[in-house]
């Protein structure tokens, strides 16, 4: 037996072909091999056995990917984490996942450590160097991959739901391979593609949709370490791609230096992870001639649908199910119902959580996505709308009741509401609406200030609007839409 995903994202690539162009580091094909057998013996030599959870809450780097393929290599299961989290987050996804072996951060290494119970911690930084990289560079840069069937566990991703606590979407080996190899042949990858990665590795979209599918194609990806307009532009004339979220189409429309020019060498844009508006794509396709290619996935599935590489890119719409794929809205045609999923991208279940399973699969085995969209006489996808009220800001999921939970809790706060309102960079901005206690001495700053050490960055409220009541039903539950149309 192979290893499924591993033997695969390796077969395409010819060893001299370079696989990652970063800043002062370039990596062959056969240079990531041998980094990655140096980091599967150490990995090993740290206990860590097939089935393990290895945690990984590491800034964006060319060693991260490393240790996410040595990771597959040895047969364990990779847990990306946000670098973001707080420990108050990170408590709760270390003794969900009950990882082997947690890398993060030397700076993290004190906060994690009172809360890694049995895990074992090794550090590596932003820039490759740490406890780990010198582990592995007395490392044999020999490994035979650990045999893998595709319903095997690679990775555990966790995407919180609109109540309860955060759940970890289990993703098998046949998961991920299938999307890449569909992806790759969807989009016309080849060995001639260079992909600016300028995603963060922490999520779906920058580490499993762009790696492995430029991987699958034996492709190669100039590595940014974040998003940056001046330095996106840059690399355009030696690069053929860009994967990107809206809020980078955004920052490019808002460069001088975005023409017909700059991008001659590009042959497709995409972007995902966040609704594009259509004026966006409009006026990309006004100043380059270039039409953005969108597409729709989440962290259970990967990708579900997609324009069409030859023909109508539609603004508005997530395109068509990838082939193998099947989409279906709940509802008659032409009417908005609840989008649901079958296929080989679909996750096996929430981890150690069967009725939180259950409770989203069909009875035929459609996973039930809580997306609300409709699709058209063309068979095109549009989601307009999402069931369990999830916020996509900056491309990264946000979910209501995590920030209200915080929030209830602040002394001089009676409720909370949490709704997303649109906004021209990060798509969506985190708003909460507080009923306060009569005589409290809150204020935004207070608020905001209050969560900083309990919440990601990326969830705090943008904004907090301080009112008597919230809407309600007949039923009593609050009308966020209300919310919304009020203050949008």
């Amino acid at each position: 037996m192979t290893n499924y995903l591993f033997d695969r994202l390796f077969a395409a690539g010819h060893p001299d072909a370079i696989v990652i162009d970063a800043a002062g580091q370039t990596l062959t094909y056969g240079d990531l091999d041998r980094a990655v057998a140096r980091y599967a013996n150490a990995l090993t030599s740290l206990g860590v056995k097939p089935g393990d959870r290895v945690g990984a809450q590491v800034e964006k780097s060319v060693a991260n990917v490393v240790l996410y393929l040595a990771t597959i290599r040895i047969g364990a299961v990779f847990l990306p984490l946000n670098t973001a989290y707080t420990p108050a987050e990170m408590t709760y996804f270390i003794g969900d996942a009950e990882p082997a072996l947690i890398v993060c951060d030397p700076s993290a290494t004190a906060t994690l450590a009172p809360i890694a119970n049995a895990a074992r911690i090794v550090t590596l930084d932003a820039s490759g160097e740490g406890g780990l990289a010198d582990l592995a560079a007395g490392c044999s840069d020999r490994f035979d991959a650990v045999a893998r069937a595709a319903t095997d566990l690679a990775a555990i991703c966790y995407t919180s739901g609109t109540t309860g606590r955060s759940k970890g979407a289990m993703l098998t080996h046949g998961n991920l391979a299938s999307n890449a190899e569909t992806l790759k042949d969807l989009w016309r990858f080849t060995v001639d593609d260079v992909l600016i990665h300028a995603l963060p590795i922490y999520h779906v979209h920058g580490l499993f949709v762009a790696i492995n599918t430029v991987m699958m194609a034996g492709a190669s990806m100039i590595f940014q370490p974040r998003f940056d307009a001046d330095a996106v532009l840059a690399v355009m004339p030696r690069a053929t791609t860009l994967m990107g979220v809206p809020t980078f189409y955004t920052r490019l429309l808002a460069h001088p230096g975005l023409t017909r020019e700059a991008t001659a060498a590009m042959r497709l844009f995409i972007s995902g992870s966040a609704p594009l508006l259509a004026q966006t794509h409009a006026e990309f396709h006004a100043r380059t001639g270039h039409v953005i290619l969108e597409r729709y996935g989440m962290t259970e599935t990967g990708m579900n649908t997609s324009n069409p590489y030859d023909g109508a890119r539609i603004a508005g719409t997530v395109g068509l199910p990838l082939p193998g794929v099947s989409v279906r809205v709940a509802a008659p045609a032409g009417e908005i119902g609840v989008v649901e999923v079958k296929g080989p991208n679909v996750f096996a279940g929430y981890w150690r959580n069967p009725q939180k399973t259950a409770a989203e699969f069909r009875a035929d085995g459609w996973f039930i996505t809580g997306d609300l969209g409709r699709v058209d006489d063309n068979g095109y996808l549009s989601i307009v709308g999402r069931g369990k009220d999830l916020i996509i800001s900056g491309g990264l999921n946000v979910y209501p009741k995590e920030i209200e939970t915080e929030l209830d809790a602040l002394p001089g706060v009676i409720e909370s509401a949490v709704i997303g309102l649109p906004h021209t960079d990060l798509g969506e901005a985190v708003i909460a609406v507080v009923v306060a206690t009569p005589g409290a001495t809150l204020d935004e700053t207070a608020v905001i200030s209050a969560l900083t050490s309990r919440l990601a960055r990326f969830k705090l409220p943008k904004k907090v609007i301080f009112v008597a009541d919230l809407p309600r039903n007949a039923m009593g539950k609050v009308q966020k839409a209300l919310l919304r149309d009020r203050y949008g």
